[in-house]
């Protein structure tokens, strides 16, 4: 059986993405986060995405140029095998490098749950807010992936408007040379 993670990158105060989406605040990597990147990748089983975040990740890391600043994550992202939830995609297709795409159309609890019990490998929902708020609701997330970006937003796409309270108990901390830090978490 399979665990169900998010990992999303974080402003200070708590945003996933600026007011228009925009996510420029934290797209410069080092040495150190290019490496922390291409060790986790490696750990996932099958990646899940809501649709923006989807076409960000397809316009990028099938490109030459993903694959020269970052080849060991585009290797990763490129094989593994992806579930997009989307109500407004329609079938994707294998296309030459990025391949192994599902798209499912509603986040429903009992299919969720007999996705994971049938997976040998984790998932893990990559950036995808409004994708991790519903599995939140639901229920559904066995760990918390943050990377805290030392930045303040001020205003922006807050990453978990509208849940309810869930304790959560610190399992892991990493601080980087470039002022990021990494929490992970799981529902305690």
């Amino acid at each position: 059986m399979g665990k169900i993670g998010s990992f999303t990158h974080v402003s200070l105060d708590g945003f996933f993405a600026g007011p228009h989406g925009e996510i420029d605040w934290f797209k410069d990597q080092d040495e150190e986060d290019r490496e922390f990147s291409a060790q986790a990748s490696r750990q996932s089983g099958t990646l899940i995405f809501g649709r923006t975040t989807y076409e960000m990740m397809a316009a990028f890391w099938p490109t030459p140029k993903a694959m020269k600043s970052n080849p060991d994550v585009a290797r990763v992202m490129n094989a593994t095998p992806k579930i997009v939830f989307s109500r407004t995609m329609g079938p994707v297709e294998d296309g030459p490098v990025w391949k192994n795409m599902r798209v499912i159309r509603d986040i429903k609890r009992d299919e969720i749950l007999k996705l994971k019990h049938e997976a040998e490998r984790d998932f893990v929902i990559l950036g995808s807010g409004s994708v991790v708020q519903q599995f939140v609701r639901l229920g559904l997330i066995d760990e918390y992936q943050l990377m805290v970006n030392p930045v303040i937003l001020g205003a922006g796409k807050y990453l978990f408007k509208g849940v309810n309270r869930t304790n959560l108990m610190l399992i892991e901390t990493r601080t980087f040379r470039n002022g990021k830090v990494f929490l992970r978490y799981r529902p305690g």
